[in-house]
């Protein structure tokens, strides 16, 4: 069976298989297909005279993404990819994604099950077409929609991974320690300004739930040191006001008056958070970066990223009693339902505090006759 290509956005999901390159008749076919969605241009030797219209089709909704509903240039892509996939699909018989019909879309989802697709990156798929289709019908392109009947695939609901509180403290603790010695300050300019910049982004990460994304793109005039709080621009450009507890004003504090001066050089940089060339930093750099800084003195690793740190911000807040409708705000959740899950993942905690506190709770011990 022709494995489904993903096109540089591979699924993270270990058990997704695409990324192969097919050999044969249908590698060549797949070429083809693929060469024509990216150019818009016919095959030599294709009698479908039409499948430009695919590639139209696809961009002119990533513009609508992009300008109408502020989607970020990631979002976009793996919607594109999604799309140029399920555009093969109908393409194996001669249709176009506006003739689709519901069988497509469901022998799509079959070829997915069929390659061990998760099921989560199926309904994401699935959701993408939906929105798709929804366009159309407000373009008044089409008159029917082909995913209206299609269900969702059941999936387990995947609790975000969180650090405990001593193992953020640690980690925090240790680079805003290296970043304040003398040996740090002494062995150059630059490596002392690192050495705050890394200590302000893991304290702005914690503090305020940032995402990966929105770190890279804060600008200077963003944060507002003097009134302890930063303007963020979120997921399809909603900006939000995070504020800031004093260990990251501190923290933003020294690195914006001692290191970011350092870091900027002669060029003018936007970015909050620089590169040691003056750059702007990437989200690959800033996921290495809270990577490297996870290991302990004494070898162990906890494995963290800049999500797990917004994991551990929201369960954290929730375990010291703070109400949903606050914890949504700070993340920028457009959905209440989003949030929500942090009170499953503080369940533990909550177990802990009956057994503690309760006067049932509390586990006693049997005493023999």
């Amino acid at each position: 069976m022709t494995i489904l290509r993903e096109r540089g956005c591979i699924e993270a999901d270990a058990g997704e298989v695409g990324a192969g390159r097919e050999d044969g008749a249908s590698g060549a076919a797949g070429s083809a297909d693929n060469y024509r969605m990216r150019t818009g241009a016919e095959v030599p030797g294709n009698t479908r005279t039409e499948i430009a219209g695919n590639a139209r089709l696809v961009h002119e909704y990533m513009d609508y993404l992009r300008v109408e509903k502020g989607m970020r240039p990631a979002t976009c892509e793996a919607y594109a990819c999604d799309l140029e996939q399920f555009a093969e699909q109908v393409e194996r018989r001669d249709a176009l994604l506006l003739t689709a019909v519901e069988a497509d879309v469901k022998d799509f989802m079959e070829r997915m099950r069929a390659n061990h697709v998760d099921a989560r990156s199926v309904a994401r798929k699935l959701s993408c077409l939906r929105g798709f289709y929804r366009w159309l019908l407000l373009d008044k392109r089409t008159q029917a929609d082909p995913t209206v009947n299609i269900e969702t695939p059941a999936s387990w609901k995947v609790l975000p991974k969180s650090l405990a509180e001593s193992e953020v403290a640690e980690m925090l603790d240790r680079l805003g320690a290296a970043a304040r010695t003398p040996q740090t300050e002494g062995c150059g300019r630059d490596a002392a300004a690192l050495a705050l910049r890394d200590s302000a982004i893991l304290e702005l990460l914690y503090a305020g739930g940032l995402r990966v994304g929105e770190i890279v793109a804060l600008g200077e005039e963003d944060v507002h040191l003097d009134q302890a709080r930063a303007q963020v621009r979120g997921k399809g450009d909603k900006e939000r006001i995070v504020p800031l507890g004093r260990r990251a004003v501190e923290a933003l504090d020294e690195y914006i008056k001692r290191g970011r001066p350092s870091l900027a050089h002669a060029g003018m940089q936007r970015a909050l958070f620089l590169s040691v060339r003056g750059h702007a930093l990437t989200r690959q750099w800033v996921w290495e970066m809270v990577r490297a800084a996870s290991v302990s003195v004494d070898g162990s690793v906890h494995r963290a990223s800049p999500h797990m740190l917004r994991h551990s911000c929201a369960t954290h807040m929730v375990e010291h009693g703070a109400d949903l409708r606050s914890v949504q705000r700070l993340l920028g959740h457009a959905d209440i339902a989003t949030t929500q899950i942090y009170t499953h993942v503080a369940m533990e905690h909550l177990k802990q505090v009956l057994r503690e506190h309760h006067p049932r709770g509390k586990r006693r011990t049997v005493v023999g006759c």
